[in-house]
């Protein structure tokens, strides 16, 4: 099995918009981003996964089977590209960490599960590296909620010890890593509830279109308080951490419960979603970390400027900005994070951090899968 420092990071979040690919160079101890590229889903199968993910979670063995196929063709089409544009031999290459495409997420079930698909066999047959997947169960075996996973990344690459800092990751799924200035308090983390998947569903449906470029729908709106009082009363805001949680809860099935009998325009609606992410986001942050100074962003909500701006007036005093202050590209964290994820496993080290996920302890994470 190769032993060297250079590893490739794949995932498709909550957004099922593209798969993010990078190539990471460790050799200094810290990750180093050599190339990156963002292979977005055809359209057929991005609409069929986002039918599954926002729908009853119900399908056939046929279908699940067949996406799972096509989704590992895909990530290893997202691997190739980013290899080939950096120009490493396949032999450099340590191991792909491939986080997989989120189906389901179930950590409160009677028997908690949550379901990755991405056939990591092969990933491995389509790109002759080894592979390491399937992060998550390990954690939820042992008790944890197999998320979020990011914030031991965090703790690695974003910390500061004269400094307490928060890592806010707006995909689909909106969360938070709290870093305490020091090293006496863990590191904490969890799902805050939704970034960008209500925004970008309530798009598609009223505007044809996968997200709502630059907030322009929801800056056409006004926020409607009586649906906003409605959506926040969502009990899953109040729940302690550790917690986790997806489309399962916020699909567009939660929003028309909460419509049902409200008369509102749809750009209303919008600009009460938008409203949603920021109002979570801030309260759970002045719950947690009400001494954070700086909020890092990163993941494809900071290109929604109406998205950013209403945080920063929620945060307020704490001050908002992206990755991109500590030289990290805050379209790539994520999937620099299942690269580092992957040569922790590789190098015997567990991935998780049972402050965060509730998980009875440390756990190496994922299966090994070589080329």
């Amino acid at each position: 099995m190769p032993t060297g420092q250079l590893y490739v990071g794949l995932i498709s979040g909550t957004s099922v918009d593209a798969i993010d690919a990078v190539l990471v160079d460790f050799a200094t101890g810290r990750a180093r981003l050599v190339a990156a590229s963002a292979v977005p889903y055809p359209t057929p199968l991005r609409h069929a996964l986002l039918d599954l993910a926002q729908g009853d979670g119900l399908t056939t063995l046929d279908r699940l089977g067949e996406l799972d196929a096509q989704v590992a063709m895909c990530f290893a089409e997202a691997a190739n590209r980013v290899i080939i544009e950096a120009g490493v031999d396949r032999p450099a290459i340590a191991a792909i960490g491939s986080h997989g495409q989120t189906i389901w997420h179930r950590p409160g079930a009677a028997y908690p599960f949550t379901l990755q698909i991405g056939d990591p066999t092969r990933i491995a047959e389509a790109t002759g590296c080894t592979v390491v997947a399937d992060f998550r169960r390990r954690d939820m075996a042992a008790g944890g909620q197999g998320a979020p996973l990011m914030p031991a990344f965090h703790a690695a690459m974003i910390a500061a010890g004269n400094e307490p800092r928060a890592v806010l990751n707006l995909g689909g799924i909106a969360n938070l890593t709290l870093l305490p200035a020091g090293r006496g308090t863990p590191v904490r983390g969890f799902d805050t509830g939704p970034a960008s998947c209500l925004l970008d569903a309530w798009a598609l449906r009223h505007r044809g279109a996968p997200f709502d470029r630059d907030g322009l729908f929801a800056t056409q709106g006004r926020c409607n308080a009586g649906l906003l009082e409605a959506l926040l009363a969502e009990p899953y805001f109040s729940l302690p951490a550790p917690k986790s949680t997806g489309r399962e809860v916020f699909n567009l099935g939660w929003l028309e419960r909460q419509l049902a009998g409200r008369s509102i325009g749809c750009a209303d609606v919008q600009a009460t979603l938008l409203e949603l992410t920021a109002r979570t986001v801030a309260a759970a942050l002045k719950r947690e970390m009400p001494d954070a100074a700086r909020v890092f962003a990163c993941g494809g909500g900071v290109h929604n400027p109406a998205l950013m701006a209403a945080l920063a007036r929620a945060l307020a005093p704490t001050s908002l900005v992206t990755t991109g202050a500590l030289g990290i590209d805050p379209d790539y964290v994520e999937a620099m994070g299942f690269a580092w994820l992957a040569r922790e496993t590789i190098t015997g080290r567990p991935g998780n951090l049972p402050a965060v996920t509730g998980a009875a302890g440390p756990r190496i994470l994922g299966a090994i899968y070589p080329a």
